[in-house]
């Protein structure tokens, strides 16, 4: 085979794989929103888009302007995800959040304010791992105790997903999830 042949081989078959990692995200997202329809699925949401890395040293709960917090753009994207839910999903049975200012944003923004509840466990992982997997366990327990018609969503952190699922999510974007042994299944992933 000569050189020309190999570069366009080379060059075709890296076509095919742009195309084919474009495609993956799509195809994952309409398995999402299939699974939402039906209902009864338990969803992991990391928070909309919050510039940023860390919050400040000192960050109090308590106290928004010590967080990161959603840009203009992370409250357009969680109003997004709220429309989009509304008009795509079953029904919501219930929304936990994280208490930090961006998760509970996002959730309020997404969902009728009523419907969401603060839970601690949510918050950013505690470095002690002790604390982290008692948390995780608590939102392990969460799930496994979801027997709804509805849908049952968790607004949390990078970090807290990335413990339960093994999976890093966008800003913004929801992973369905079911039990599977001490841990959990990836069932679809939404990117909104």
């Amino acid at each position: 085979m000569g050189l020309m042949a190999k570069d366009f081989l080379m060059y075709r078959l890296l076509a095919a794989l742009i195309c084919l990692l474009a495609i993956s995200p799509a195809q994952a997202t309409e398995a999402g929103w299939a699974l939402l329809r039906e209902g009864g699925q338990t969803v992991l949401i990391r928070h909309a888009v919050a510039p940023g890395s860390s919050d400040s040293r000192g960050f109090s709960l308590e106290d928004c302007s010590t967080q990161r917090n959603l840009s203009d753009r992370g409250k357009q994207q969680a109003e997004k995800i709220g429309a989009l839910l509304a008009a795509r999903a079953a029904r919501t049975e219930r929304v936990l959040s994280s208490r930090f200012c961006r998760c509970l944003e996002t959730a309020r923004l997404a969902f009728d304010d009523d419907r969401v509840e603060p839970y601690g466990p949510l918050d950013l992982l505690a470095a002690d791992p002790a604390e982290a997997k008692a948390a995780s366990d608590a939102v392990l327990q969460e799930i496994r105790d979801f027997s709804g018609a509805g849908n049952f969503f968790f607004v949390t952190h990078l970090e807290n997903i990335m413990a339960l699922t093994g999976v890093s999510p966008r800003e913004g974007e929801a992973i369905v999830v079911a039990p599977d042994g001490d841990g959990l299944r990836v069932l679809g992933r939404i990117v909104f």
